[in-house]
């Protein structure tokens, strides 16, 4: 059992430092075209070949249906038909994915092999002129000028399954705005926090990156030093994801705890990455509290918590 825990420790550390350098991995994997998709290996719990599949009534649109893994009944997801992509090639391979507090298999084509990419070379699909499906969050390019496309699996999973409705929630004190500035690279996220953010009646600005989040928060900074007001009636609480193009959530955090002009503004980190190594990480960068996509009540429960300490 120690060597089972040390070993556990090992890859949690090995896994806190790579996320920390400010870089990741992506399992590369085709769909039957010409085009490279990846996935944060963060997310994948295993690669298999394809099993029985067993066809259910009443699937959701892109749900093959269901196997059994171990004991597990997952469903299978055809990653293929969900970016509409209309081919007849085999799908051979399954990759077991785990995130936001769902365990799924994608069925694909082929899986290629694991790389190490810069978040400062993984780019917004609008910040290069592409127009790609929604299904796609971000784009880098390999040293031998393939572009991967990294797959928004949140949004997938979200239209796969259904995003569930955000709940009635009570207000906020109207006498205090509790500004809040939050940084998501996913279409999905930024609809359900707004959601949320909206029923608590606060206000809020946001980022779709790392990088672009702390430009901001560095013109926020400097524009409450130059009319001499308070930060913390400019921004209250800020709420970052781990993965974002340019600047991942660890990085981001870590700058805004080395600036004393952010000084008593708690950070949140609002991630489907919820294993023990995403959440040491963000306790090693200064990161104040940790909530799990996609759950409207925990969040809002949370940065309730977070401007109204006990």
């Amino acid at each position: 059992m120690m060597q089972n825990d040390y070993r556990l420790m090992n890859m949690i550390d090995e896994k806190a430092r790579l996320a920390g350098s400010n870089k990741m991995e992506l399992l590369l994997f085709s769909l039957g075209s010409t085009e490279v998709f990846g996935i944060n290996v963060f997310k994948v719990r295993e690669v298999c070949e394809t099993l029985p599949i067993t066809r259910t009534p009443n699937m959701p649109a892109g749900v093959e249906g269901i196997i059994s893994l171990r004991g597990s009944i997952l469903p299978v997801i055809d990653l293929a038909q969900c970016l509409r992509m209309g081919n007849g090639e085999a799908r051979t391979k399954l990759i077991i994915t785990e995130f936001s507090s769902h365990t799924q298999a994608f069925l694909v084509q082929d899986v290629d092999r694991i790389v190490r990419v810069d978040w400062e070379q993984v780019k917004s699909p609008q910040s290069i002129g592409q127009s790609q499906s929604a299904m796609i969050t971000a784009l880098t390019e390999l040293p031998d000028g393939k572009l991967v496309s990294i797959l928004d699996v949140e949004q997938i999973l979200g239209e796969v399954i259904g995003e569930g409705d955000v709940p009635n929630m009570d207000s906020m004190r109207p006498d205090h705005p509790y500004p809040v500035f939050f940084a998501d690279d996913s279409n999905m996220a930024r609809k359900k926090i707004t959601e949320v953010l909206e029923k608590l009646h606060l206000p809020y600005q946001s980022a779709i990156n790392g990088r672009e989040a702390w430009e901001k928060l560095r013109n926020i900074a400097s524009r409450a030093e130059q009319e001499n007001k308070d930060i913390r009636d400019v921004v209250s609480l800020i709420l970052v994801d781990a993965e974002m193009p340019e600047m991942d959530g660890y990085v981001l955090t870590r700058h805004i705890k080395e600036d004393a002009r952010f000084k008593g503004i708690p950070v949140v980190m609002h991630s489907s990455l919820s294993s023990v190594a995403n959440k040491k990480l963000g306790q090693q960068v200064g990161v104040d509290a940790y909530v799990g996509k996609f759950h409207p009540e925990e969040l809002a429960q949370m940065v309730t918590s977070m401007l109204h300490p006990a």
